[in-house]
């Protein structure tokens, strides 16, 4: 009698401590949404480029985010951010456009980064030229509190040095061909 009292006891302590496990369940899957959420992010940020919205496109960034940019020191924060954004979008030959290729999340669900490829059209400072440049692209983001995605680090690598875009003409060039056009119609 006492050997099963002892048993059962044993039995049922060990049900016990099996149904107080300080182990909470696991939390739900959401990397298939996270990963979409992140990929239309991106969509989205290319379309707010092509508007030239400083803002939408700054709101991308975490307040503390970097920013690493090819020939340019590194930019600490959304608002420097925005600033040299701002800078860019000043340029009527900008043009940017980036695509995803691989986009992975950590085990924990909070930190995600995206890679991929970019083209960005802009004016050469000395030449005054449209140049074109092509490159890749590592961007990390943090999830929010409220689930939202936000970059926290932002850099691109080129992979050549940029090239003039065909046909494209200095602003001073083009100016001095006006007149000149403009004379050959009047003869």
């Amino acid at each position: 009698m006492k050997r099963t009292y002892i048993a059962g006891s044993a039995v049922g302590l060990l049900m016990l401590l099996a149904g107080c496990s300080d182990t909470p369940a696991p939390p739900p899957d959401t990397s298939a949404a996270d990963q979409k959420a992140l990929r239309d992010g991106e969509e989205t940020w290319v379309k707010e480029w092509a508007a030239k919205d400083a803002d939408k496109i700054a709101a991308h960034y975490a307040d503390d985010a970097t920013l690493a940019l090819t020939d340019m020191p590194l930019v600490k924060g959304r608002d420097s951010i925005r600033t040299t954004i701002k800078g860019f979008l000043a340029d009527k030959n900008l043009a940017l456009s980036f695509t995803p290729s691989n986009v992975a999340l950590s085990k924990g669900g909070d930190l995600a980064y995206t890679q991929g490829s970019y083209s960005i059209t802009q004016t050469n400072a000395k030449t005054k030229k449209a140049e074109v440049e092509k490159g890749k692209y590592v961007t990390v983001y943090k999830k929010q509190a409220d689930g939202a995605w936000k970059v926290v680090a932002d850099i691109d690598n080129r992979d050549a040095p940029a090239a003039p875009v065909a046909g494209a003409k200095s602003a001073k060039t083009a100016k001095k061909a006006a007149p000149a056009a403009h004379r050959k119609k009047k003869k």
